[in-house]
Order: structure tokens, then sequence, then C-alpha cells
């Protein structure tokens, strides 16, 4: 089947060839009849220079790359490559009319221009002849096809109403644009008007009836395109996007671009951007550990880790389930390019690390092995302690006596001035790394984030499982907001911190604007084409224990200083009783293992913001 494709494309570029080659021959013919030169005198004179002209032109034409176009795709772009091969072809002929003073030089301005119209109008008559052949074919599907209002009447918008008309694979039919642009406002784009500006998407979706609308306007800022999809909710239409602007580096826009508007587009913020060449230089060719690497951030971690080519990857997590998913997918992925190790295992077992650190020597540590859920955690206190303090300071302590190159812990925003058990454990386990770090000669850090779409715990996947099943949609306090960034955005950003690690910081990653979670709940509400309390109730349930209506990035001690990157600031360590904090770990220890309620009132010692839960 391959030799056979080889054959016919050759045989197309033969074709080619010999149809260039008469438009050469024909465009000075006609040339010389315009001129009124005699066509006896010239087969007689000077057969042999059309002979060399024809096979020069055909030379530039390859060297133009005008036979590894496909005629379908030809646009704009691609003149440039005709005008310098009709410029080369016009310069031989004008100049062999200077040397032959016999003929005029008009004729081989002449030559030029008709040479110019051939060689560029059969590529386009052959496009024509492609289009009329599928609007032929659908001209009775279209009255079945998948009607589409179509935003943006720019570059992305143009190639995505040329492929719907022109691809026979697919069933869209544009019936209507909207753009900003007042000056495009009554014109047509690829045979469609575009009716008006975007605000009147109510009214072009009553006159025009599409069932589906699609944003082509992939430099839209977050902000504006949160704005623009609340408009088009309110139609009731469903509403899709072309996700980003990397298709026109390489002019390609596709239908198979299109993506559903998802929660990430109704977070009015920027896209995050990293220093690849940073985190490539610290994690390349190490072995690098990742404890909790099934979790949601763990396993993040172990996707964007796989691909800056670590000498080893180890995953630790004490979920086989997890670790077996994150495991076979990089596998997958992988194959034995990747050295990937899953070890299962508790962050609690000290001869397990042990084991683990001395055998297979991590020079990297990404610990992010924790208990996380802020409600569960207020019932079961003590299974706080022991994981996220007594599990962080069994990592630091071994990975620290190991001499490990670089440990980074993840931390939440809430562990800033914490009222729950969750918060404040987490706020000890900086305070562990940042006394470690001057313990050992090992660099130890911590990263600082909000919530992550998607996580588990997070509260996207809760509302999306309420909406499905018919609400009510709960949320704790009609004031509470929070930050969020996608998981790949916190990940990619914590190996960017990882980058700046000199020992002892806390990296605090910029999550941009708080999110009300009201606000949000009623945007997912309309993001699934339902209306807020009358489709979906939304049920004010009151704030659970321990649970803040705003989370802070900062403590008051701690003042920020700025990076490279514009998205992770450094707040300053703080001064920490080494032998105080690590008594009161292990009492901490020891009280949370017997189950006592002594262990909440240490906790509130190390961290004063902890309000102790009396039921």
């Amino acid at each position: 089947a391959g030799g056979g494709a080889v054959f016919i494309r050759i045989i197309q570029k033969l074709a080619l060839c010999f149809f260039d080659a008469l438009f050469v021959c024909g465009a000075w013919l006609i040339a010389l009849i315009a001129s009124e030169y005699s066509f006896s005198s010239f087969i007689y004179d000077s057969w042999y220079f059309l002979l060399i002209g024809a096979v020069v032109s055909l030379a530039v034409n390859a060297l133009c790359g005008l036979y590894t176009k496909i005629f379908r795709f030809i646009n704009l772009g691609d003149i440039a490559g005709f005008a310098l091969s009709v410029a080369i072809s016009g310069i031989y002929f004008i100049g062999y009319c200077i040397y032959v003073p016999e003929y005029p030089v008009g004729c081989g301005i002449l030559y030029m221009l008709l040479y110019a119209v051939m060689l560029v109008g059969s590529r386009y008559a052959y496009r024509l002849y492609t289009y009329a052949q599928v609007y032929a074919k659908r001209k009775n599907e279209d009255k079945k096809g998948v009607r589409v209002l179509v935003i943006g009447a720019g570059l992305a918008g143009a190639k995505l109403i040329d492929e719907m008309h022109y691809s026979d694979k697919i069933n869209y039919v544009p019936v209507c644009v909207l753009d900003d642009d007042e000056y495009k406002v009554g014109k047509k784009i690829g045979g469609v008007k575009i009716f008006g500006k975007i605000e009147q998407v109510q009214k072009a979706v009553e006159k025009y009836n599409p069932s589906e609308i699609v944003i082509a306007i992939p430099s839209l800022h977050k902000q504006e395109l949160k704005r623009i999809v609340m408009l088009c909710k309110k139609t009731g239409c469903k509403v899709k996007n072309i996700p980003g602007s990397y298709q026109f580096v390489n002019g390609q826009v596709s239908v198979a671009d299109i993506k559903d508007v998802s929660v990430a587009d109704l977070l009015g913020r920027e896209q995050v951007k990293i220093n690849v060449a940073e985190i490539m230089g610290y994690i390349e060719n190490k072995i690098v550990l990742v404890t909790g690497g099934g979790g949601s951030i763990g396993s993040e971690l172990c996707r964007q880790i796989a691909g800056h080519n670590p000498k080893q990857l180890i995953i630790f997590d004490v979920y086989e389930n997890n670790a077996y998913e994150i495991e076979q997918e990089l596998k997958r992925k992988y194959g034995d390019s990747l050295n990937l190790l899953t070890l299962i295992g508790s962050v609690r077992d000290s001869k397990k690390l042990e084991n683990l650190f001395s055998k297979h020597k991590p020079e990297i540590v990404f610990h992010a092995a924790a208990h996380k859920h802020v409600p569960l955690m207020e019932t079961s206190p003590n299974e706080a302690v022991k994981n996220n303090v007594s599990g962080t300071f069994k990592v630091a302590d071994v990975a620290g006596r190991h001499n490990v190159e670089r440990f980074v812990l993840i931390s939440t925003d809430k562990a800033v001035n914490p009222t729950n058990i969750m918060g404040a454990t987490k706020r000890i386990c900086e305070m562990i790394v940042q006394t470690m770090n001057k313990k050992y000669q090992t660099d130890f850090v911590a990263v600082r984030f909000g919530n992550v779409l998607g996580s588990n715990g997070s509260v996207i996947p809760l509302f999306t499982k309420q909406i499905a099943e018919g609400g009510p949609v709960t949320v704790t306090h009609r004031d509470i907001v929070r930050y969020f960034m996608t998981i790949p955005e916190a990940v990619s950003l914590v190996l960017q911190a990882g980058a700046y690690a000199k020992g002892g910081e806390i990296f605090v990653l910029d999550m941009g604007e708080p999110v009300k979670i009201y606000d949000l709940a009623e945007n997912m509400i309309k993001l699934m084409g339902l209306e807020p309390d009358k489709d979906i109730k939304i049920e004010i349930t009151g704030l659970r224990p321990g649970e803040k209506l705003y989370e802070e990035r900062l403590m008051k001690e701690e003042g920020l200083q700025k990076t490279a990157n514009d998205m992770i600031s450094i707040g300053k360590p703080l001064e920490i009783d080494e032998k105080n904090l690590f008594n009161k770990v292990h009492e901490l220890y020891v009280e949370a293992y017997n189950e006592t309620d002594r262990m909440k009132e240490l906790v509130k010692e190390l961290v004063p913001t902890y309000k102790i839960d009396k039921n």
C-alpha cells in the first residue's frame, strides 16, 4: 500500500511538471502573438531558448516547493513561493528579449503576467473544483447539519468556517458570525454574514436558530472569555471554544481543536508560564522520589517529572490502586525510556523509609503525601498529626541524613493562620522543613498554593456530581471565596519553584483573583445549560468545622520577595526554636497515637491561631 501511494505521488508530480511546462510555452507563445511577432521565425530561430526556459522554470518551481503543496490548502502564505518562481522565470525571458533585439521587452513582461495567471490560477481552480464538489455533496445535508454560530471574524473564524464548508467528514453548518469590530459588521466571511457585535448574541440566536456557539478567538484574555461564555450561556445553546493560539504557529485550525468550554475557562486567570530549561537543569539525570505519587498532585508531579528526563522516577504511595494507575499510564507513554520504580509504603514507616533511601538513594524529593480534607481531619485530628506532621518529619529527617540535594514540601494556603487541624498540621510541616534546613546540607523548601481544579477534595468534582444528580448544589456560605488553579499549572510552578530553592524558603504561588464559590456554583450550572435555583437549587449549608470564609497567602510576619517568575514569590523564613519544635513534634507523635485530647493543646501551642473544637 505504501509503495502504491509513492507511485501515485510521483505520477502526480510528473503531471504537474508537464502542465507547468505547457504554461511556460503557452504564455510565451501568446505573448509573441500579442506582440505580432512572426511565429514561424520563432520556431526556426530559437525554439531551444523556450525549451531551456521551460526547464529553468520547472527547476525554480521545485526549489520553491510548488510540487509539495496540497492544492486544497493553498493560501495567501504560499503566494511568496509562486511570486519568486514567476519573477525568476520572467527575468529569464525578459533578459532574453534584451539580449535579442528582435523580441520586444514588452513581450517578456506580458509573458510574466500570463505565466503568473496560469501557474496560480491552475492551483486555485483545483481548489475551487474540490469546493464545488463538497458543496454539491452537502447541499442536501445542510438542513440536517449542526447549525453553528461563530464568534470571531478573524483568522481563526475564517479558517474554521472554511473547514466547515469544505470538509466532508463533519456536519457543521455555519449560519452566522459575530465580531466586535464594527467595520466587519454587515460583511461576509466565507459566505457567512457577520450579523453584529458579540453582545447581540441573543438576537442572533433568535434569528438564525443555531444549536451550538463556537468561540473562535484564541487570543482572548481569560476575563473576556469568561464574559463571552456567560453571554452565550444565557441563550441556551451549547458553547464551545478553540483552546489556544498554538494552532496559528503553523497555520492549522481544525474543527477537531474545538472543545467544550470548561470550568477553567470561567476562572478569569491567564495560563501560567514556566521556564522549562530551569526545571530541566535540576531534574534531568537525577533520581527523583515523589511521596504520595498516586494522589492528584503527586501523580501530576510524576507526569511532568517523567517528561524532564530523570535518571529514575520513584513513586511512593500507601494506596496501591492510585500508584498502579499512574505507573501504568507512564509505562504506556514512555515505555523502557523511563526508569520507573513504584513502591508501596507509608511515610509513617521509619524502617521502610530508611530502606528506600539507603537502597535507591534519591537525590530530589517531592513530598506530596498528606491528609488534605478539612472536615474529615476535624473528626479524625490524630490522623492528621500522624500522617502530616509525623510523616513529614520522618521523610525530611531521613532525606537530610542521606544527603538528598533538594526536598520540596507541597504545602497549602490553609497553613496560613489556620483555624482547622489540617491547616495547622501543614503549618507545622512548613516549620519542620525550615528547621531541617538549618540542621542538614539538604535544601529544604515548601511550596504553598490554594485549591486545584479536579484534585481529590476539590469543590469542582462535588458540584459536577451534584448537578448531574439534579441538585441541590451545596455551598457552605454565600460569601466564601477560594483561590483556584489547574493541577498541571500548580505542579509546573512547584517544579519551577524547586529550581529557585536555596534552602529554607516558603514559595508562594500566585493563584490569581479569589473566586466566590457561590458564583462558581452558578456558573457551573449555567455551563451545563441549566438555570440556577430553577433547574438546580443552590443550598447554603453553613460553614463546616474549621472552615474559613477566605484563605490567606501569608502570615503577617512574612514578607514577599520576587523571583524570576512573576507567579512565584518567596515568603521570608521565620525564626523557629529548633529544640522546642522537635520536642513538641515528638510529644505530638506520642499523644496522637495515644488518641488523647492533649494532642490538640500541643498543636495550639505551636500554631496559636488553631481553634480547638470542644466537640
